[in-house]
């Protein structure tokens, strides 16, 4: 994590903060990050509201946002776009978490009560929430984490624009340890169940590189973002990478979104601050959803007895011609890529079981393909014969993407796959496996780990975990 901020956007005169008094802690950074005068501050604010690109309405609920800290003047257009996504919502309390720039301490720092000032005004904290954090984290409240650090007061004026009346949670992150970031994850989904609540992240991207090392830094790192990679994010931010300050931040409300469900990510704007000159800091503004998917994939009973009958013709034309068919079915569902297993069974024994984990092939093909491949290439089986063609059971699995998480306690019996993957090694075991066998979460996740031949703990030492859902249904 950088230690400090250069001048053109971000470095500060570090002048103390007054003491807490009464609770409020005074605008340290105003007229240096942001202005200082009130009605030229507000004006400037919705002037960058007004000018953000409008977004699609949300497709679940908005949990929270990834927005930059730096001056106004460079990431103030960038910050917007995250803020103009939820202006004017119905958001009782705002929880921004902020990385500490400047004091080095372990955990996080919760400001307990009062308000944080500003020229708008004083934001009031949520005392209530602040202390429920607090307990859930087993944190401390340090002063001096707030003192000199601007990474979450810069996000106060705009809460007080996009959001008036909301309260604030003010968080500092200490040390951006794993468990640190799953402590607070966890900390925000309990205290935080049944309330309206946004989390906001603040962060930059990369710090002082060169142009195009910055853009290709920080477009691999949006894409980490879009495609909710936390652990490899963790990973990245404890080897203490130059991929963005804020990397704990993030991590923590990305695994808070995939402990609500069915999370997504909208990246809403990537500038950074090369039209200043100098070396470039990169600036990121993102929605992080959670609940319902935008377009959640089912397939009708219809089609289910379709493909079991394309599968069921792939076998039979296959063994008898070794020849591929093709699908004409004319179903448009059957065109869209999508990743798909057969399993054979012959009297209640597994016969063959292979498929596609990614979407390589449109669905019709894909249900071809594996179908001939179940039969004739799983290695721990001699080839189907075309005698046993009548013995045999076809079971389809069809699957969601895959998605790496970084908590083992999000896997779901009964309702996940799993994929796990070290040094070379990968093991995939289908969300019907499990029920079948009456494995608990961690048989699970150990047989996962043997399938890929690796030692049954190999999850518990960094193995990339991710998991699918399924659509199962057999003949």
């Amino acid at each position: 994590m950088p230690k400090t901020l250069p001048a053109l956007a971000l470095l500060v005169l570090l002048v103390p903060a007054a003491a807490a008094g009464q609770g409020i802690r005074r605008a340290v950074f105003a007229g240096q990050f942001y202005t200082a005068d009130p009605a030229r501050l507000a004006a400037e604010i919705d002037g960058y509201l007004a000018g953000a690109k409008p977004a699609a309405p949300p497709a679940g609920r908005i949990v929270g946002l990834v927005a930059p800290h730096a001056g106004y003047i460079y990431s103030g257009r960038t910050a917007a776009a995250a803020y103009a996504y939820v202006r004017g919502r119905a958001i009782d309390t705002v929880v921004i978490i902020g990385p500490s720039h400047r004091f080095a301490f372990e955990g996080i720092s919760i400001w307990p009560d009062g308000g944080f000032a500003t020229p708008l005004g004083t934001a009031r904290v949520d005392a209530g929430l602040a202390k429920a954090l607090a307990k859930a984290t087993g944190s401390r409240f340090r002063p001096e984490a707030f003192a000199e650090e601007h990474s979450v007061e810069v996000q106060v004026p705009f809460v007080q624009r996009a959001l008036p009346g909301a309260a604030i949670v003010p968080i500092v992150m200490g040390a951006q340890t794993r468990s640190t970031i799953r402590t607070l994850a966890a900390a925000l989904t309990k205290a935080c169940r049944g309330l309206n609540v946004l989390v906001v992240a603040s962060t930059d991207l990369s710090h002082f590189l060169p142009k195009d090392r910055a853009e290709s830094t920080d477009a691999a790192t949006a894409a980490l973002i879009e495609a909710i990679k936390t652990d490899a994010i963790i990973r990245k931010v404890e080897a203490d990478e130059n991929i963005m300050c804020g990397g704990g931040p993030v991590a923590a409300v990305l695994l808070m979104a995939e402990k609500a469900g069915r999370p997504r990510v909208e990246i809403l704007a990537r500038t950074d601050s090369s039209p200043f000159g100098g070396p470039v800091v990169g600036y990121l503004a993102a929605a992080v959803l959670a609940g319902e998917a935008p377009e959640e994939f089912t397939l009708t009973a219809g089609e289910k007895a379709d493909l079991l009958k394309l599968a069921r013709a792939a076998l039979t034309e296959y063994l008898a011609r070794r020849t591929e068919i093709d699908d004409l079915t004319g179903r448009d569902t059957f065109r869209v890529p999508r990743g798909a297993f057969v399993t054979l069974t012959k009297g209640g024994e597994l016969r063959g079981c292979i498929g596609y984990i990614e979407p390589v092939l449109p669905l019709g093909q894909a249900v071809i393909r594996t179908a001939i491949y179940a039969a004739t290439e799983d290695p721990r089986f001699p080839p189907v014969t075309p005698a046993e063609l009548k013995d045999l059971r076809v079971e389809i699995s069809v699957l969601t993407p895959a998605r790496e998480i970084a908590d083992p306690r999000l896997v779901q019996v009964g309702t996940h796959g799993l994929i796990v993957e070290k040094d070379g090694a990968k093991g995939v075991l289908l969300p019907q496996v499990p029920r079948e066998f009456g494995w608990s979460r961690e048989e699970f996740l150990d047989q996962v780990c043997l399938k890929a031949g690796l030692p049954r703990d190999a999850w518990k030492r960094g193995a990339k975990l991710s998991v699918f859902e399924a659509i199962v249904f057999h003949e």
